[in-house]
């Protein structure tokens, strides 16, 4: 499928757009109605009427912000109009609810008419509790930004602006201090003299920089005092006193570039006339000025930074204005001041110095993560940017007297934060960013299935993994053709055809051979059973792990896994576990998929395998081992196997936190341990539910997905010799994209242990 295809289908599919409006309060039965509505909301009207401040308690305003843009200057589009710029709007707002729980409404205002934006915006006010402007064409954006900040009592943010130099500037910062420069003596040429080049070489400015020693540039060349070919007010002010006239004349000797212009405007020449340690953010997109390599081929002194994420230090604004925000609306700020931004710079700039926790070096592993030239700047999905960016940008605003809320307490402010993250998407992201720290092989043996053939193509495109379709080529591509899929970078594989099959219907029937199967029969099986293949590839080393089950049964699915590559010889069989993850937490469930009635023995080793992939998930198990008694409250064979494998978990990992039997409110009810069972390892917060029967763990999974909401990752295998997993039947796209991402990971982890 196409890009272009791609991208419309994404904005079109289901619900169309990429917002929704969802209600926080129960209006299910009258009475709701009556305080939702009439006649109970008039009691918050009249509250707000007497204190407007109220608005804050009794509405959406505190959380709620405003993007508005008239369409003039979309990305890399130009000036498109109000209405065709909507999707980027919409985008924006996806990105303030999914890294700081900002609420969006976008607004898209179909005038060119600067005065008449900025009355329709200042009318908005008591709606909103910030402004977001957003791709509005220059020098229109700073008078636009400059005159709402005058009029307006709640923060006015053009991101375009500030977003890129907050985060350029806070890697400036880094790198010069890496290379030991003085900031007050060092050179910088700004190419690119629009919203965001104005804005970095202001700041830059603002950070230290002597103004004599910026130099602004623009298509027309260098900025320079007396020049009138294309000048504005804006471009005025930062007018240099210099002899230069081109960007290759002020390249010379500089000590610092940021490009915010077009691909290739930096040419090698250039950066090899700059001075000594040279410090380049090169952040035109989709292309920058100059690439990481070819500026490294040239100099290799220099620190270099893209807005691109293939490459390290990369200049991503969504770094800044999500949490820039959090903290002003926090906060109550009427503006967001020089100080707040100042205070966003040095809170990223501080936060790249600090050891990388497990969790973070784990998403991007293989990749060193220690501050330095490769590092001066935070990963755009480094979940810490929002516990360090909006406390400081609270405090500055608190300091510097914009806030009309003080924060009382910041630990406890950092631990509401903190409970924002939503605990899905923080996983998914890190498994994912994992994922593509190492792609492994991961052979799909229902490759002529749509959703795989989709699911297979994103994995590609993002570098998760690397599929390999199995089935009928030539049903297999025209399959694509009709889903305008091109599976440009999949490997498929025919069985019949391989050059495998052979060797593997040998290596099939010495396995099974004494289990009743001929020769004739593993033939067959190698044959038809696309599943057996995909198993021998993984046990062969010819796939580093299997993912299938879209239009099978579970069991159809495990049989042939179990049948190739089989347990571990240590194990009594392989488990099941699903990951159910909530707004508020992730809980791990076990066994859900395999174990139909386990021993005593075999539910202790469900228990201390779900504990191993928690801790693999960066989670420190809780486990809470299930039944209808509490601590010998009922006597009965099925309560005494609980009770005699939790004694096999403790005896096994003294250090695990491990307790049974119990109810499984018990487990989760910190008041009622306390009172009761006081002795309880597991007080009442348990993360690891271990199921006495396959029964109750599957009807228990499946209602909290269906009535709790709770997003399923799974299930999981554990226990297998070789990694493999399965898919449910009808999984979605994103399904199968999140389960690659788990096989991929587990298959990184198998290759650490065969080290």
């Amino acid at each position: 499928m196409s890009k272009r295809q791609e991208a419309l289908d994404y904005h079109s599919m289901g619900r169309k757009g990429k917002i929704e409006v969802i209600t926080t309060k129960p209006c299910a039965t009258s009475r709701d109605l009556s305080l939702a509505y009439s006649p109970g909301v008039a009691e918050p009207c009249l509250e707000i009427e007497k204190n407007p401040d109220d608005a804050y308690k009794y509405t959406a305003k505190g959380n709620l912000v405003a993007v508005v843009s008239n369409g003039t200057a979309v990305l890399g589009l130009g000036d498109i109009g109000a209405l065709a710029g909507k999707p980027v709007m919409e985008g924006k707002g996806v990105l303030f609810k999914s890294f700081a729980d900002v609420d969006v409404f976008d607004i898209e205002l179909n005038t060119k008419d600067s005065d008449e934006l900025i009355r329709t915006v200042k009318l908005l006010e008591p709606t909103f509790g910030g402004i977001n402007l957003e791709d509005i064409k220059g020098p229109e954006c700073f008078y636009i930004e400059e005159e709402l900040n005058k009029i307006m009592n709640i923060p006015v943010f053009h991101d375009d602006q500030h977003g890129t130099a907050i985060i350029s500037a806070a890697g400036m910062l880094n790198a010069l201090e890496i290379v030991g420069k003085d900031i007050s003596k060092s050179k910088i040429v700004v190419n690119g003299a629009g919203a965001a080049g104005i804005a970095c070489a202001n700041l830059a400015i603002t950070m230290g920089i002597d103004k004599k020693n910026v130099i602004l540039c623009d298509t027309k060349g260098v900025i320079y005092k007396g020049r009138t070919a294309g000048m504005n007010e804006y471009k005025e002010r930062l007018a240099a006193e210099t002899d230069a006239r081109t960007l290759a004349d002020a390249m010379v000797d500089a000590d610092i570039f940021f490009g915010v212009s077009a691909k290739g405007a930096l040419t090698t020449d250039m950066l090899k006339s700059m001075a000594k340690d040279p410090i380049v953010f090169a952040m035109a997109n989709p292309d920058p000025e100059i690439t990481p390599p070819d500026a490294k081929a040239v100099r290799g002194d220099v620190i270099i930074g893209t807005g691109r994420s293939d490459y390290n230090n990369q200049v991503n604004n969504v770094l800044c204005f999500p949490f820039l925000f959090r903290g002003a609306l926090d906060t109550h700020a009427s503006a967001i001041n020089d100080e707040m931004k100042l205070a966003c710079v040095k809170a990223l700039a501080e936060l790249a110095k600090e050891d990388v926790p497990d969790s973070v070096r784990k998403a991007y592993a293989g990749e060193e993560i220690k501050f330095g030239r490769e590092y001066i700047i935070p990963k755009p999905f480094d979940p810490r940017v929002l516990l360090h960016v909006a406390p400081a940008v609270a405090q500055a605003a608190m300091d510097s007297g914009v806030a009309r809320r003080p924060i009382e307490n910041m630990d406890e402010y950092k631990e509401r934060l903190e409970a924002m993250q939503g605990h899905s998407k923080q996983i998914m992201r890190t498994l994912i960013n994992k994922a593509k720290s190492c792609p492994k092989r991961i052979v799909f043996p229902e490759g002529e299935e749509e959703k795989i053939m989709r699911a297979a193509q994103i994995l590609v495109d993002e570098g998760i993994a690397k599929p390999i379709l199995l089935g009928d080529e030539a049903e297999i591509r025209d399959n694509a053709a009709k889903a305008n899929l091109d599976l440009t970078g999949i490997t498929i594989i025919d069985p019949v055809k391989s050059d495998m099959i052979e060797s593997y219907t040998e290596e099939f029937y010495t396995m099974r051979q004494r289990k009743g199967v001929t020769q004739a029969e593993a033939h067959r099986t190698m044959n038809k059973s696309r599943n057996h293949f995909g198993s021998m590839m993984v046990l062969k080393g010819d796939a580093d792990t299997l993912l299938s089950g879209i239009n099978h049964h579970y069991p159809e699915t495990i049989r042939p896994a179990l049948e190739v590559i089989g347990k571990h010889e240590k194990l009594s069989k392989v488990h099941g576990m699903y990951m159910m993850v909530t707004k508020k937490e992730a809980t791990f469930f076990a066994d859900t998929t395999v174990a139909i009635e386990p021993t005593a023995e075999e539910l202790a080793e469900t228990a201390i395998l779900t504990a191993q992939k928690a801790r693999q998930f960066d989670f420190e198990p809780k486990v809470a081992m299930l039944s209808f008694s509490n601590f010998g409250s009922a006597s009965h064979p099925l309560t005494t196997k609980v009770k005699e494998a939790t004694k096999m978990v403790k005896a096994y990992d003294p250090d695990l936190v491990v307790e049974g039997e119990m109810q499984a409110n018990v487990a989760l009810d910190p008041e009622l341990v306390e009172k009761q069972y006081p002795f309880s390892q597991v007080k009442g917060d348990a993360n690891v539910f271990i199921f006495p029967d396959l029964q109750s763990g599957n009807i228990a999974y499946k209602l909290l997905h269906k009535l709790g909401g709770a997003e399923q990752i799974g299930p999981i295998l554990m226990g297998m010799k070789k990694p493999v997993h399965i898919l449910q039947r009808g999984d979605a796209v994103a399904d199968i994209i999140n389960m690659s991402a788990v096989a991929v990971v587990d298959a990184q982890e198998y290759a650490a242990q065969e080290k």
